[in-house]
């Protein structure tokens, strides 16, 4: 049963920044770099996209190949983790030749205290019970299960996720669905969906669901999501998007290192 309640962070007002892909605007998408500019433009949670190599380590690249984002060509699933690291992940972008494609180990070391964690399962790979078990695992070592949405555009990834963990948070996307899914706590719409039809953001609240628009420029729209009382803001720029909700910047003292602990602040659950 869906629970919208779950879906608060404590000390932050809604509706939520969630850096898509980390900032991608100013960074190449879904790298290091992305993720620490996000964090220190005020972002309240980072959107990111989970792979799994040849070898069996979960990494972060939305591409089912590495031909856009890096200097490789090829499946990016048939390339062991040790071939992807060997690759830049700069996207072609002057200053970020150094970049590679992260672990969400890597991830995990690098998160503040006060953000949380929206994971894109991109592979069907995240229907396995192993695979599953593998990802629960690794954030429940973390401390970071409670602060953790995992989402998809596929509800089989999702509810192989629940059968593991059943009190993990879930959340389906969807481009084309009118009717938001029973079985999740957040629904992610395309954002002309809540204009042709704005009782659906009603439908929503009604289900006692989360819900954010599968929007990554949103800034012009802002007024619309705050009056539809959207829990979380989608966006490739979060330092744009929050200087226009007037969130303040984290300092730079506050951002995680590799040695840092990760225990603060959470998602809440009932």
């Amino acid at each position: 049963m869906a629970d919208s309640s779950r879906f608060i962070i404590p000390g932050k007002t809604k509706p939520y920044v969630m850096a898509h892909r980390g900032n991608k605007v100013a960074c190449p998408e879904n790298t290091l770099s992305a993720f620490q500019r996000a964090f220190l433009d005020g972002a309240d949670i980072l959107e990111t996209d989970l792979r799994l190599s040849s070898d069996g380590h979960i990494f972060c690249l939305h591409d089912g190949t590495v031909n856009r984002t890096t200097d490789g060509h090829g499946r990016a699933e048939a390339m062991t983790m040790e071939t992807l690291k060997g690759l830049s992940a700069g996207a072609g972008m002057p200053g970020f030749e150094t970049e590679r494609i992260p672990l969400l180990d890597e991830v995990f070391e690098i998160l503040p205290h006060d953000c949380c964690l929206a994971l894109e399962l991109k592979s069907n790979q995240f229907t396995q019970k192993k695979i599953c078990e593998q990802l629960v695992s690794s954030l429940r070592r973390q401390n970071l299960l409670e602060r953790t949405v995992i989402i998809s555009f596929s509800m089989p990834r999702l509810l192989a996720m629940r059968s593991v963990e059943p009190t993990i948070m879930t959340g389906l996307l969807s481009a084309t669905r009118l009717w938001p899914h029973r079985e999740v706590d957040v629904f992610g719409t395309l954002w002309p969906n809540l204009f042709i039809n704005p009782i659906l953001g009603w439908i929503i609240k009604r289900r006692k669901m989360a819900f954010c628009p599968i929007d990554t420029k949103p800034d012009k729209k802002l007024w619309y999501y705050k009056w539809l009382q959207c829990d979380a803001i989608l966006t490739d720029n979060s330092e744009a998007t929050c200087r226009a909700l007037n969130r303040s910047q984290r300092a730079q003292s506050s951002l995680r290192h590799p040695s840092g602990n990760s225990s603060a602040a959470r998602v809440h659950r009932s």
